[in-house]
């Protein structure tokens, strides 16, 4: 028996079906819960930096850094809602 025919053997039963979970991964529902996580974190941290620079004790870097984040993260967040709306618009126009 041909070496790479018995290495390409060995590969092939190591892999695993793409539709088979790994073992440790999170799945989508974790996945989707941590980035809620995510979000509403870095928008309690720019209401914050917001509050602390209405009363003068925040650096005002660290507050159009914050408002930076925090926008780029409702537009991320409103780009997925709007894919997710698409999606579900596309189920809808399915034939039964």
């Amino acid at each position: 028996m041909d070496v790479r025919s018995l290495f390409a053997a060995q590969k092939y039963a190591a892999t695993r079906p793409a539709t088979e979970p790994q073992a440790g991964a999170p799945g989508a529902f974790e996945k989707a819960t941590e980035a809620a996580q995510d979000f509403a974190t870095t928008l309690q941290r720019a209401e914050e930096a917001s509050k602390a620079a209405m009363t003068g004790d925040a650096d005002p870097h660290a507050l159009v850094e914050a408002l930076a984040q925090s926008e780029l993260a409702v537009e991320t967040v409103v780009a997925v809602r709007n894919k997710v709306v698409e999606a579900y618009q596309e189920i809808l126009r399915m034939p039964v």
